[in-house]
């Protein structure tokens, strides 16, 4: 019985040996040189045949120029591209693992209006799903809570860490708001009938998020107040520390959601989907609305829509004048949130600049997060945090790391799939 028993927990040790993500790097102890270089920096600039210099975790030198100061470590590229990291936003990486097993899903609350909850608590920075990012460049993510009509704060976090409080860049930067749906559309598969009608529940629903708002306003603006904690939780988004995530699609929800909380006085409001954004082009621009645009990897938002409604999105915005990021949310959304710089990549396949995409992924994000004095770009005194990649990070050909640093620690790029997929070209191998 007891050899039964050992046997028992040498196995579970071994599984749990077996099944821990790769241990965080160590922090920036050598000076380090990349040279012969393209250098794209995410503000619009590429530095052909460049020198790249960090030290401490920070950029110190980014020219065309060989700098004079020597480096511990100098490595020559031989025209590999070097990137900023990309940012994944509006994303619940690290929140759910397994979305059948209950107990390992930790996105969402019960409720209605949840502005008290914080994801970042819930955040598990081992997660197996995390760990696949880095090898496509997604360095650090936007962790969003879901659910209810206010869903909660998200944070923002680094994907190399040992825990949340170890990953976490900016703590509760940004409250998120479900704006309620004013119609009724049919399910794609449903057998009856096609037709759009409106929501007999849409005025009671907005009422009830206007009256939590109105409450939470003035609860904030009465210093004499009784502790309400989830009132207090919202007053953040009235002194302006707080961006308001509004989430909407129909251009409905977009107008009648921008135009109550402006009248709050919330002046930070990012839209998170924006199907049909393209058609209030001068609404968002005169309320200066950024737009964390659906990606285009999904179905037209209509029937009667352009096919390519969805991949020409980005491009319209753009032109326009919008200051444009990409969502990630969508299905099988963890794992494909891989997929971020794909999705740039389709949105340049049909009209995008080249340049605007890059932007969508780097220092548009990080504006929107308030994170881009250290991240989003690639400039002297900023946090080396970046990637190598054999060519253009946008297509998936090409893209092909090398190496990956945040805050000047190299990351390992090995995770359980590589390591599964050299297991079998190895059994191919040998077989042949």
């Amino acid at each position: 019985m007891r050899k039964i028993k050992y046997l028992i927990i040498c196995f579970f040790i071994f599984a749990n040996c077996w099944s821990q993500k790769q241990i965080p790097g160590d922090d920036q102890n050598k000076t380090i040189l990349l040279y012969n270089a393209k250098i794209i920096t995410g503000v619009g600039t590429v530095v052909e045949d460049g020198f790249f210099g960090f030290s401490n975790g920070k950029i110190d030198h980014l020219s065309i120029s060989k700098p004079e100061k020597k480096y511990d470590l100098e490595i020559d590229l031989k025209g590999q591209h070097i990137y900023p990291g990309f940012i994944a936003l509006n994303s619940t990486l690290g929140l759910v693992e397994i979305s059948a097993v209950r107990a390992s899903d930790d996105q969402r609350e019960i409720g209605t209006f949840n502005p008290n909850i914080r994801s970042i608590i819930a955040y598990n920075a081992e997660s197996r799903i995390v760990e696949t990012m880095r090898l496509n460049g997604v360095l650090i993510g936007q962790i969003t809570p879901r659910g209810g009509v206010i869903s909660g704060s998200s944070s923002v976090v680094q994907f190399d860490a040992w825990n949340w409080e170890d990953a976490t860049i900016k703590y509760d930067e940004g409250m998120h708001v479900n704006w309620p749906n004013p119609y009724n559309r049919p399910s794609r598969w449903s057998s009856g009938s096609r037709t759009v009608t409106s929501s007999k529940n849409y005025l009671d629903e907005v009422n009830n998020l206007k009256n939590i708002f109105n409450k939470a306003l003035s609860y904030n603006s009465d210093f004499s107040k009784k502790l309400d904690l989830k009132l207090e939780s919202m007053k953040n988004l009235f002194n302006g520390l707080q961006t308001l995530y509004l989430h909407a699609k129909d251009q409905r929800q977009i107008i009648d959601g921008v135009s109550f909380f402006k009248s709050l006085g919330i002046d930070k409001i990012v839209v998170i989907g924006g199907d049909e954004a393209h058609q209030i082009i001068e609404f968002l621009k005169n309320n200066n609305v950024s737009v964390i645009a659906s990606h285009p990897h999904r179905l037209p938002s209509r029937e009667d829509s352009d096919v390519k409604e969805a991949f020409k999105l980005a491009k319209t915005l753009v032109s326009n004048g919008i200051n444009l990021s990409i969502d990630v949310r969508g299905g099988m959304e963890r794992p494909n949130t891989r997929n971020l710089p794909f999705f740039a990549g389709s949105f340049v396949g049909n009209g995008l600049d080249y340049d605007a995409a890059i932007k969508a992924l780097t220092i548009n994000p990080a504006k929107i997060l308030g994170i881009d004095k250290d991240y989003g770009s690639l400039e002297v005194g900023k946090s080396a945090t970046f990637f190598v990649s054999k060519g253009d990070a946008l297509d998936m050909k090409t893209n092909i790391l090398y190496h990956a640093f945040i805050d000047g620690r190299e990351l390992e790029l090995s995770n359980h799939q590589t390591k599964l997929r050299d297991k079998f070209l190895e059994k191919v191998s040998r077989n042949n």
